[in-house]
């Protein structure tokens, strides 16, 4: 089932989610409609907070990098293409262990702010300790874009957005946009659930 996509503005997204016990009730029924909401809304990354679940647990599944790679005949390695292309993966109680090297910018979006993409800078490699979708524990490093996916996801679950990592001058830019999205003043292509207005 698709689910509502909560929109910017609405305080699920700005609250830090609650860790979950392996008898959370439906768990498998939820994460089964957040990766339909995630395809159904075209996006490689979804949390829990942004369908209205105020708890740690986000998905991923990068393979729309490879597949846009290849239609713009980017210089991405045959085996960068294949790791994007495999990566879909559950992320339950996660935390972030370690992060290293140095910051990197690239051009992000969130389904939770449509319209807006601005450049953040975030370290390229990351070791993330998770229980996945069966509650077994893993302890995994990755890099490059799928680190970058895992951290912007990560945020998330910390109430963190992407455009908290923008400088005051560009979200002084960007203001007028996201009170617009709050409001529901915008044009997007999958269902979403606004704030309600006071």
């Amino acid at each position: 089932m698709i689910l509502p996509i909560v929109a910017y503005g609405d305080p699920v997204l700005k609250k830090e989610a609650d860790e979950i016990e392996e008898s959370y009730p439906k768990l498998k029924e939820l994460i089964e409609n957040m990766f339909e909401t995630m395809n159904g809304a075209q996006g490689v990354g979804l949390a829990a907070p942004q369908v209205g679940f105020s708890i740690r647990l986000f998905i991923v599944d990068t393979s729309p990098f490879a597949e846009m790679d290849e239609d713009e005949e980017q210089d991405e390695s045959e085996e960068e293409l294949a790791k994007l292309k495999g990566f879909k993966k559950v992320f339950i109680n996660p935390i972030i262990l370690d992060e290293e090297g140095l910051n990197w910018k690239f051009n992000e979006g969130c389904l939770s702010i449509p319209g807006v993409r601005e450049e953040v800078s975030r370290q390229p490699e990351l070791t993330i300790e998770y229980f996945d979708e069966n509650f077994e524990l893993k302890e995994e490093k990755y890099d490059g874009l799928i680190a970058r996916v895992i951290q912007h996801e990560y945020d998330h679950v910390d109430g963190v957005l992407f455009t908290d990592h923008l400088n005051p001058i560009k979200k002084k830019f960007l203001k007028k946009k996201l009170d617009n999205i709050s409001k529901g003043i915008v044009d997007v292509d999958y269902k979403m659930k606004f704030p309600k207005k006071r």
